[in-house]
Parts: C-alpha cells; sequence; structure tokens
C-alpha cells in the first residue's frame, strides 16, 4: 500500500448508490450533500430548492459518472 499517495485517490465510505438516490429523490433540499459531509452547500441547495434546479441535475450527473467526492476530497464510486 502506498501511504505518500493523495487522500484523493482513496475512495470514500460513503455508499454510491445512497448518494444518487439521496440526489434523484431530495436532490432540490440538498439532502445528498449533508449526506457526504458538505453541510456549507447542503443548506444553499435548501436554501435555493437546488439552485433551481440546475445544481441539483449536475450533481445527480456528477455522481452518475463518479466525478462527485465527500467533503474530504474522496471520489464517491459505485
Amino acid at each position: 500500500m502506498d501511504y505518500n499517495a493523495p487522500q484523493h485517490q482513496h475512495k470514500s465510505p460513503k455508499s454510491f448508490v445512497a448518494a444518487l438516490l439521496l440526489a434523484f429523490f431530495l436532490g432540490s433540499l440538498g439532502v445528498h450533500r449533508f449526506y457526504v459531509g458538505k453541510v456549507g452547500t447542503g443548506i444553499l441547495m435548501l436554501i435555493t430548492l437546488g439552485g433551481f434546479g440546475v445544481w441539483t441535475l449536475i450533481d445527480f450527473i456528477m455522481i452518475a459518472v463518479g466525478s462527485f467526492t465527500d467533503s474530504d476530497g474522496r471520489p464517491i464510486k459505485n
């Protein structure tokens, strides 16, 4: 194991399926961002109703393709 590898190369312990489902069903409330530990942007999504849907759609696509990260910068992948 390479202990000198950057932190972002390790997979997040958060569930890919859970994040994807939360983004699909409750994305406009930012619940998927609270789930991965991004509380600040989760609150912003809650206030703006997911950036009027645009931010929600972008996050859903990013989760689906595996480029969404948790609060520590680790990718949430299947």
